[in-house]
């Protein structure tokens, strides 16, 4: 696996397969990154076939659930076999669970999103963070959420995983702002992705509405990556409004209009 011959920089994606993950993956490729992409599915093999280029960058596809300690384990291990310094690191993976907290929801679930969104973004950022520190550059992009600011009746464990997330990137590009490694945390709305159906939430308000592209939500991160922004809030002028509001009103407004938009049922 080792390629010590190139001279282009090296990053790392995770929930890389689809979505935000697999267009973040493109950035990179545009933009002269050789890449690891990980994702738990099959799809991120195809993901490789498809970011390959002749005379392009090299991809290596690793097929890992990052919500068991062993698949962060490997994930790391992966990467180190490159030979490679760690140029990027976009910490993507995610996922959610929707409905009642109490009889909706399958516990499972809820502490598999406790495990995938936040002990793997952690184990993640523990391992690799530090062979950036030592060089004295890198740039970090955690994907957060515009749900990381309010509370999330029916996405409630989901809504508290990306505070955390949030809160943590934060904290880190405070701790490392001496270093050379910038830390930025993406902030997106409701993305067209398959996430609402994997979090059983199609016949919600949120999940039947209109959503943002996720191509151009992954630019606009990217973007703020490499000037080593704090965070952006990307996709459509209502996110943005959102955040901004969202400094203002009190939780429990927003944990009403928040049920608005997730409660079973509301999308009809």
């Amino acid at each position: 696996m080792t390629t010590p011959t190139s001279t282009r920089p090296l990053a790392l994606v995770t929930g890389a397969s689809s979505g935000i993950g697999y267009e973040l993956a493109a950035q990179f490729v545009e933009h002269g990154f050789d890449l690891v992409i990980a994702a738990e599915d099959d799809g991120i093999d195809l993901a490789a076939q498809k970011l390959r280029r002749d005379g392009g960058p090299q991809i290596w596809s690793v097929r890992v659930d990052l919500a068991r300690e062993q698949g962060v384990t490997e994930l790391v291990a992966a990467v180190t076999a490159t030979g490679r310094p760690l140029d990027a690191l976009a910490l993507n993976a995610g996922r959610g669970a929707g409905g009642a907290f109490v009889g909706g929801t399958d516990l499972a679930d809820e502490l598999e999103i406790v495990d995938l969104n936040v002990r793997s973004t952690v184990h993640l950022a523990k391992k690799l963070l530090p062979g950036m520190v030592e060089r004295g550059t890198g740039r970090v992009l955690f994907t957060s959420s515009i749900a990381s600011t309010m509370p999330g009746p029916f996405q409630a464990v989901y809504n508290a995983s990306k505070s955390f997330v949030q809160s943590f990137a934060e904290a880190l590009r405070n701790e490392l702002k001496d270093t050379g490694v910038t830390v930025t945390s993406l902030m997106p709305g409701p993305t067209d992705t398959e996430f609402f159906d994997r979090a059983d939430m199609e016949d919600t308000r949120v999940g039947s509405g209109k959503k943002d592209d996720p191509a151009k939500v992954a630019a606009q991160g990217f973007e703020a990556m490499m000037r080593g922004d704090q965070t952006i809030t990307a996709g459509s002028l209502m996110n943005k409004v959102q955040t901004a509001a969202g400094k203002i009103i009190p939780d429990k407004l927003k944990s009403e209009q928040h049920r608005k938009m997730a409660e079973p049922g509301s999308g009809s």
